[in-house]
């Protein structure tokens, strides 16, 4: 994914760091961001020497929903050293990734960030709703939940794209770090 980061434009990344901007629980929190799946030592040393006390794995829209049980034990081995993470994820593989979701969720420090590309939002109109719905009638779910899409559009929770930006690319594909 081609972004820009505070040292310049760059689609090769492979980890950066910043502060966490998006309202999640991890806001304002130091953050190593992983783009695809790493060798966890090498996470954990990127996380040391940069001081992060979040990490956030599938970055740059890198989580493709194969190797499950691979993301899965990432996670978790920094899950279990304490440390706050983000798994970010297309909606598109929510469904096939759930076994390992659910395990993960177990830990307090886990957050999953569940991707719903909407293009075009600033077209629709007031009465535009979105429905948490289930796969099929009475599946998995106790019923179905529907929000106002203006309402999900709290200012408070809005992040401008200029924020992304000045994030320090810390290592990419060029440097070995694939």
């Amino acid at each position: 994914m081609e972004r820009a980061y505070s040292t310049g434009i760059a689609n090769d990344a492979v980890y950066f760091v910043g502060t966490e901007i998006e309202h999640t629980p991890a806001y304002g929190m130091r953050t190593l961001f992983v783009v695809g799946l790493q060798d966890p030592v090498d996470v954990a040393m990127q996380c040391t020497m940069n001081r992060c006390d979040h990490i956030y794995f599938g970055a740059n829209h890198s989580y493709d929903g194969n190797n499950l049980e691979a993301w899965e034990q990432l996670v978790r081995e920094f899950l279990k050293a304490d440390m706050w993470a983000t798994l970010d994820l297309d909606v598109s593989h929510y469904e096939k990734s759930m076994d390992s979701l659910c395990l993960l969720s177990e830990s307090d420090r886990f957050i999953l960030q569940i991707s719903v590309k909407l293009p075009y939002i600033s077209l629709l109109n007031y009465n535009t709703c979105v429905k948490l719905d289930d796969r099929d009638f009475r599946a998995t779910n106790p019923g179905v939940w529907v929000h106002q899409l203006h309402d999900l559009q709290d200012r408070t929770k809005f992040t401008d794209w200029s924020k992304y930006t000045n994030d320090e690319l810390i290592g990419n594909k060029e440097q070995g770090n694939e």
